[in-house]
C-alpha cells in the first residue's frame, strides 16, 4: 500500500483541481463580465505562494491593460460548448499545467534527461490536397501509424507527465482512428494542424463531442493567396468548417505560413478582424522555409520583413482578441529554439524521430524503442547541448538563423535523411542562401539590439 501512495495521492489532487476547476468555469460562464474579476480577488486571496500571487497579479494587468484580452476571456466563457470549455480547458490546466510539468521536471532530474511538455504526432502522411511548398511534401505518400503504436506513445507520454499532443501530417483528420484514441485518451489535450477541408457537420460535431480536440486551421491569406498555393475553393472550404465549428461552440485556431508574399496580408488588420470574427482563438504563425516539396528560397521572409514581424505580432496580441504566436520571432518567451526533446520533437507517420518538423534528420524509429530511449537519443543529446544556438534569442533555429550549428549536429551523430532531398537544407544551393540569409538577419538583429548592449552567437 505504501508503493501506491503516491500514485493514489496524484490522482486525489487531479480529481479535487478538476472538480474545482469544473465549478469554476461553470461558475464563470453564467456572467463572465463580473465573475472574472471576482474570481481574481478569491485566487490572490488563497494564493500561498508568492510566485502564485505573481502570476495572479499578472493575469489582472493584462486584463486591465489589454481589453481585447478580456473580451478574449469572456467571450470564450461565453460561446464555448460546455463540453469543451469543461474537458479542453481542465485536461489543459490540471493534467498538462499543474500535475503534468512539475512531473516532466522532476523526471528530467531523476531520470538524467529532458521530458519535453507536448510531442507533435503524424498519425498519416496520406492528404487530400497537394499545397506548393508543403514542408511535408516529400515524405512517402503511404506512411501509417498503426493506432495500437499511438496508444502505446500516448500511454508512455502520460508516464512522463506529457498530457499535451500536437497532431500533423499529411491530413491527420484522414486518420480513422484518430477520434477513437481521443476518446480512449480523454484525459489528454489535443490539437491538430489541419487544412479543415474534412470538418464537415459530423466532424465538427465529432470534436465538440470528444471536447478534448482543438483543430488549428491552416490559411494562407485571402482567398487569392489561399487557393492559388492549396487549389481552387479551399478558402471557402475552410471559412465554412470555421463557421461550423463556431456555430457549435469548439475552440479552434489558425496555422499561418508566412512568406515574402503575404507576410503583410495575414498580419493586416482587416485579415485579423476576419480571422476573430469568425471565431478564432488563436493562431500559429511559420516562417517560410526552404524544405519539403518544390523548396523555393525566394518565399524565405527578408530581414526587413521579419523586422516588420517582431514589431506587428506582439501589437496584435494586444489588440486584439487572438492570441498569436510567431514560432522563430517568439524565441526571447521561449528562450531559444524549443526541439530536439527541450519542449517538443516530431514523430513522423514512418515513426521517424526528427528534432522538429522542419529538420528532416534522424537517428531513430520509435518503433524499435521506447519513449523513454528515445528521449536519450544521440540527436537530441547533440542538439540540447548547443541549445540556444545563439544568446540572441531572436536568431533561435539552427536552420535558418545558425545554420552551422545544424550540419554540426547532423555530422556528430551520424542523422541520416527522412527523405530524399532534405540534405538540400544543409549544402548546395539551399545552403548556400541560408548560410547568406542567416547574416542578413543576423546584421538586422544588431540594428534593432543597437539600443542595448548586442549579444553575441555562442
Amino acid at each position: 500500500m505504501v508503493q501506491k501512495w503516491p500514485a493514489n495521492l496524484d490522482f486525489a489532487k487531479r480529481y479535487v483541481s478538476e472538480k474545482l476547476l469544473k465549478e469554476m468555469l461553470s461558475y464563470l460562464a453564467r456572467n463572465p463580465e463580473k465573475n472574472i474579476d471576482r474570481l481574481i480577488d478569491i485566487l490572490r486571496m488563497l494564493a500561498r505562494q508568492e510566485n502564485h500571487r505573481q502570476q495572479v497579479e499578472a493575469i489582472r494587468q493584462s486584463l486591465d491593460a489589454y481589453p481585447a484580452m478580456r473580451q478574449l476571456a469572456e467571450d470564450g466563457l461565453k460561446n464555448t460548448h460546455p463540453n469543451v470549455l469543461q474537458r479542453l480547458v481542465c485536461n489543459w490546466a490540471i493534467n498538462n499545467a499543474l500535475m503534468g510539468i512539475p512531473r516532466q521536471r522532476q523526471l528530467s532530474e531523476s531520470l538524467g534527461f529532458n521530458v519535453p511538455n507536448t510531442i507533435l504526432i503524424d498519425p498519416t502522411s496520406a492528404c487530400n490536397l497537394r499545397c506548393e511548398g508543403c514542408w511535408a511534401g516529400e515524405y512517402a505518400k503511404h506512411d501509417v501509424l498503426e493506432p495500437e503504436l499511438i496508444d502505446r506513445i500516448l500511454g508512455e507520454a502520460k508516464e512522463l507527465g506529457i498530457y499535451w499532443i500536437v497532431l500533423s501530417g499529411g491530413e491527420p483528420l484522414l486518420y480513422p482512428h484518430l477520434f477513437d484514441l481521443m476518446d480512449k485518451h480523454n484525459d489528454m489535450t489535443f490539437m491538430a494542424y489541419t487544412n479543415g477541408t474534412l470538418i464537415d457537420d459530423k466532424a465538427a460535431d465529432k470534436i465538440v463531442e470528444v471536447g478534448n480536440f482543438s483543430p488549428a486551421i491552416s490559411l494562407e491569406g485571402w482567398e487569392e493567396h489561399t487557393d492559388r498555393r492549396r487549389g481552387n475553393g479551399i478558402f471557402r472550404q475552410v471559412t465554412s468548417a470555421m463557421d461550423r465549428l463556431r456555430e457549435r461552440g469548439a475552440i479552434f485556431g489558425i496555422s499561418l505560413t508566412a512568406t515574402r508574399e503575404n507576410v503583410e496580408e495575414i498580419t493586416s488588420d482587416s485579415f485579423i478582424d476576419f480571422l476573430a470574427e469568425k471565431g478564432t482563438r488563436y493562431g500559429w504563425i511559420f516562417h517560410y522555409i526552404p524544405i519539403g516539396r518544390n523548396p523555393n528560397p525566394d518565399l524565405m521572409l527578408t530581414p526587413e520583413q521579419r523586422t516588420y514581424m517582431a514589431e506587428r505580432v506582439p501589437y496584435i496580441r494586444t489588440n486584439w482578441p487572438l492570441i498569436l504566436a510567431d514560432f522563430w520571432n517568439d524565441g526571447e518567451l521561449t528562450q531559444g529554439c524549443i526541439a530536439g526533446g527541450r519542449r517538443y520533437f516530431h514523430i513522423t507517420a514512418s515513426g521517424a524521430v526528427q528534432p522538429c518538423a522542419f529538420v528532416h534528420f534522424s537517428t531513430d524509429n520509435i518503433r524499435d524503442k521506447s519513449l523513454r530511449d528515445i528521449l536519450q537519443s544521440p540527436l537530441f543529446a547533440a542538439y540540447q547541448k548547443r541549445q540556444p544556438f545563439c544568446n540572441d534569442h531572436l536568431r533561435p533555429c539552427p536552420i535558418i538563423d545558425v545554420p552551422a550549428a545544424l550540419r554540426d549536429i547532423v555530422v556528430e551523430c551520424g542523422a541520416r535523411p527522412t527523405h530524399e532531398g532534405a540534405e538540400t537544407a544543409l549544402n548546395g544551393e539551399i545552403g548556400k542562401f541560408l548560410d547568406h540569409r542567416s547574416a542578413a538577419w543576423a546584421a538586422a538583429v544588431e540594428g534593432l539590439r543597437a539600443k542595448n548592449s548586442p549579444r553575441a552567437c555562442q
